[in-house]
């Protein structure tokens, strides 16, 4: 099965071309970097180290995982990998988040944070409350068992293909769980480690404003289509 990574990027010259080697370094056909309007050597770098870059000028998380989504699916790739562009996920971990797909386990393959490691400082207490609620509603209003809506994870292209995405924010990864769950699909967690960027600030905890913006998007996305 053919598996392209997508790595939303923007101002990630300090990671993104050691993320890009180790990524292809694992069993996958291609990486997209996804540069989302960056004023640093982003796509650069990751043009260097292999990727096939792509330029998104509209900013925004959802903007650029519509962007490398669609170049995956252009290239026939069978199944999509979403990996953030800080370094917070291991790309070695990849052939554990991959095995329930390949394996016709799940559709989709959730990178579980909680179920597996998180560094010390890699999460801060209000993102951790966040995550815990955001989960727990989640799984209360849709009757699936998640643990975490981390951004790590694995679809199959045929099922991403018809979910007709909406949400060009931090509304995406959400998104895509909770309509996979009212689609009936299989979703298994797979435990991964998440760890402190290793260069740069982050967009979402790094600010009050980015920290704020994520939770409303995220808890809204998780009530709105419970409605729906």
């Amino acid at each position: 099965m053919k598996t392209a990574v997508i790595i939303p990027a923007l101002n990630e010259a300090g990671n993104i071309g050691p993320l890009v080697a180790e990524t292809l370094a694992q069993p996958v056909d291609r990486v997209i970097v996804v540069d989302n309007d960056s004023t640093d050597e982003t796509a650069v770098l990751a043009q260097q180290a292999g990727a096939q870059v792509i330029n998104e000028p509209r900013r925004g998380y959802g903007y650029a995982c519509a962007a490398g989504t669609a170049a995956a699916l252009a290239a026939n790739a069978d199944i999509l990998v979403y990996m953030d562009g800080d370094f917070s996920s291991l790309p070695a971990e990849l052939p554990h988040l991959l095995a329930p797909v390949q394996q016709n386990q799940a559709d989709l393959a959730l990178g579980s944070r909680v179920l597996g490691h998180i560094a010390a400082g890699a999460m801060l207490p209000h993102q951790r409350f966040g995550n815990w609620l955001s989960a727990r509603l989640m799984s209360r209003l849709y009757g699936v068992a998640i643990s975490d809506l981390g951004p790590y994870r694995a679809i199959r292209a045929t099922l991403m293909h018809t979910l007709e995405m909406r949400q060009m924010t931090f509304g995406w990864p959400t998104e895509m769980m909770v309509k996979v769950a009212k689609g009936n699909g299989r979703i298994q967690e797979v435990p991964v480690s998440w760890h402190p960027r290793r260069s740069g600030r982050s967009k979402v905890s790094g600010t009050l404003r980015g920290s704020i913006l994520a939770a409303y998007y995220i808890l809204g996305v998780t009530l709105r289509y419970a409605w729906d």
